[in-house]
């Protein structure tokens, strides 16, 4: 599979929401919920900080407009039908294309939750990578401590793999647990037989 090749949309939408892939500028919309919604998003994003600046935000938003050419991540920002509001970042990265798997990974801004926005994006761009991508394996890994992550995992079905133990360190030093979410399209999953097993 050259991915480069692959067609993939650069924009598309759910019920209640827009999803656009990231670009030069937006910033301007973006980084006001970044820094509205920091105090939580700093728990667990490792780019979430205090000196996390507009310039910066700027320099992620044309890396990641490389990126969705490149085929490197699928950075979408999410947008509100009714009033263009921008909510948050969801995006597909850590491609392995032999496979082909990815990682989901997604933020909201606080002001946003409880109204099943981010569910409805990853349910969304989940049915958009089975089209254009027909990835075998889809993860979502989170810190074992983030409920509002995990609950997302669990709502679109997929399965809890594992719990990695003293996996990695929070930003304040404490080591945390990974949890793995795994949704594996396992009616293309070719298994090897017995025969071929035991001839190796």
């Amino acid at each position: 599979m050259n991915p480069i090749l692959l067609d993939i949309p650069s924009e598309f939408s759910t019920l209640r929401l827009t999803l656009r892939i990231s670009r030069p500028g937006d910033s301007a919309i973006a980084y006001p919920v970044v820094r509205e919604s920091l105090p939580e998003l700093k728990q667990w994003m490792p780019w979430a900080t205090e000196d996390f600046t507009l310039e910066k935000h700027e320099e992620w938003c044309r890396r990641a407009a490389g990126e969705f050419i490149n085929r490197e991540a699928l950075h979408f920002r999410i947008f509100l039908k009714e009033d263009s509001a921008f909510l948050g970042t969801i995006s597909a990265d850590t491609f392995n294309w032999d496979i082909p798997r990815c990682e989901i990974g997604y933020w909201l801004g606080t002001s946003h939750y409880g109204r099943g926005f981010m569910t409805e994006a990853a349910s969304g761009l989940i049915e958009m990578l089975k089209e254009s991508v027909r990835p075998i394996r889809i993860e979502i890994r989170c810190d074992s401590l983030n409920q509002k992550s995990r609950r997302v995992a669990e709502r679109l079905r997929f399965d809890l793999e594992a719990v990695l133990r003293a996996h990695e360190r929070r930003k304040d030093g404490t080591l945390r647990d990974t949890c793995i979410y795994a949704l594996v399209d396992r009616a293309n999953v070719q298994q090897p037989s017995l025969s071929e097993l035991k001839s190796v």
